[in-house]
């Protein structure tokens, strides 16, 4: 499932650091089939796209408190391109999974996603993930989503068991405290905060954080889930909860968590390190 960070299916979206080496393609014939079947099922190199995207729009975020609206220059676009690669993305995610799912049950796994209603729950969450990316579709979203929680509509409930089976909220509140140290980290690094400042500080900083990351992390993973499976029926989110609290559906959760929760480490540093860089220069 898409979403913010990552869900059974997927659920994940983020920056990724474009390497020097050079990557291997996403379709990397090392890579055993059933995991590269996973890799396609959960339609990866289609989310990666709208995260590029998102990626775009957050760089874009990040200059104007550093430069203000619309005046971020070149080399900073520049810089957010190298970083959100899409196709190191792709190849990063391949190999994750490779690893983390070697040894589990990786037949089950495609056994769901391939066949349905896997696949075409699969194929709503990108749509409804790509869909948001409009702040409008988002802010709809979400209004109907406080509506449901009113109502204490059914459907909320079963979408609420999924939540609490794959451990949706507190996975996705740890993954942007994680990746909000990060980049205050980053730009500590790279000497745009104070040089006095402990680790203690940061982690304070961060911690101070939880209550909101937490308020905004249920409300969109409950405005994500009722968007992205208001077509489905009742019986297919009830196959949807049985998979997730399977082995495999909890091995297959664990191993995309991780996978994408590795590169948004990574690249939120590094966009704390290049926005330290560019305060410097203007600065000077």
């Amino acid at each position: 499932m898409f979403l913010r960070s990552v869900s059974v299916l997927l659920l994940a979206a983020g920056p990724v650091l474009a390497q020097s080496a050079e990557p291997q393609p996403a379709s990397d014939p090392s890579a055993p089939d059933d995991v590269r079947a996973i890799y396609e099922a959960l339609l990866i190199p289609e989310v990666v796209d709208v995260v590029v995207r998102e990626g775009q729009e957050h760089g874009s975020a990040i200059a104007a408190t550093m430069f203000g609206p619309g005046a971020e220059p070149a080399a900073w676009n520049g810089a957010v391109a190298s970083i959100y690669d899409a196709e190191h993305l792709k190849s990063e995610l391949l190999d994750s999974l490779v690893q983390t799912l070697a040894g589990e049950d990786t037949a089950a796994m495609r056994a769901f996603l391939e066949s349905e209603p896997g696949r075409s729950l699969t194929a709503l969450e990108v749509s409804a993930r790509e869909e948001m990316i409009d702040d409008d579709v988002e802010q709809a979203a979400k209004e109907a989503a406080a509506v449901a929680m009113a109502e204490e509509s059914p459907r909320l409930e079963r979408l609420q068991r999924y939540a609490e089976s794959t451990d949706l909220i507190e996975a996705n509140v740890a993954g942007t405290m994680n990746t909000n140290y990060a980049y205050l980290k980053g730009l500590m690094n790279g000497g745009a905060m104070n040089p006095n400042l402990a680790e203690e500080d940061l982690l304070s900083d961060v911690w101070s954080q939880e209550s909101q990351i937490r308020a905004d992390t249920t409300e969109w993973v409950y405005a994500f889930l009722l968007k992205a499976y208001e077509p489905a029926s009742d019986s297919d989110i009830e196959a949807l909860i049985e998979f997730s609290q399977s082995g495999p559906g909890q091995a297959l959760n664990h191993a995309v968590f991780q996978a994408f929760d590795e590169q948004f480490v990574e690249v939120s540093r590094s966009l704390g390190l290049a926005a330290a860089r560019f305060m410097a220069t203007e600065e000077l």
